[in-house]
């Protein structure tokens, strides 16, 4: 039986030792192989029905904290919806307040459709548009749980902690893929699929993040006791 060696190799016949010591290894490299990231689920939660776009056809402060626990996928890729935040039209704070610009239009549009823009000119951010055509306002999608496609959203993002992964709406969308292109899309049809929460869930309200108007109006959304959330509540 091989001796493992607290040490490095003093000589060359030292070294087969030595690399048993270490570990596993490529049988034709001699280097440590690289150690498969864990994930904090043992598998992927049960989806829940999927999601129409007549769930969006109603209040945005009845829709936001009805999408907590739900899962948002694109293109197979994402998570249990952990962090919502609600902007109403007649909110100042929400981008269609001062009415319709070629940037905001879909918010303008029936309910059930996505709203993507980009956030100070660097991150993509995503919103799902509710309320009858007309009322334009929308819930932002702030921090998920990944549970589907983790290596795919770890390479785009270019890190392995889960909890760092989805924990901002900028970072979501970098983990998802999602860029303007996917603005404008039916919430019910692929690459985007949206599934109900299997679970009632405990859900924590609070003040809006990043913003400078109508800033304590408690209309921030998040699952209660989550490790994926952006901000503590």
């Amino acid at each position: 039986m091989l001796t493992r060696l607290a040490t490095r190799p003093a000589t060359l016949a030292d070294l087969p030792i030595y690399w048993q010591s270490c570990g596993p290894f490529h049988a034709d490299s001699h280097l440590k192989m690289a150690q498969k990231p864990r994930s904090i689920r043992a598998t992927a939660p049960r989806l829940g029905k999927a999601l129409k776009r007549s769930f969006f056809d109603r209040s945005v402060h009845e829709v936001a904290p009805d999408l907590i626990g739900a899962t948002f996928l694109v293109g197979g890729a994402g998570g249990i919806i952990t962090e919502v935040e609600a902007y109403h039209h007649t909110d100042p704070a929400a981008h269609s307040y001062r009415g319709p610009t070629p940037r905001n239009q879909v918010m303008f549009g029936p309910p059930g459709f996505s709203y993507v823009y980009r956030s100070y000119g660097i991150h993509w951010c995503v919103n799902f548009v509710c309320e009858e055509a007309g009322s334009a306002s929308a819930v932002l999608i702030r921090a998920i749980e990944p549970t589907h496609g983790l290596a795919a959203m770890r390479r785009r993002r270019g890190l392995e902690d889960e909890r760092a992964l989805c924990s901002g709406p900028g970072k979501l969308c970098e983990a998802l893929g999602i860029t303007i292109a996917h603005s404008e899309l039916p919430l019910d049809r692929a690459p985007i699929a949206l599934h109900a929460r299997t679970e009632a869930p405990d859900i924590i309200t609070g003040v809006r993040i990043g913003i400078t108007k109508a800033v304590d109006l408690p209309w921030r959304y998040g699952l209660k006791g989550s490790k994926f959330l952006s901000k503590r509540f």
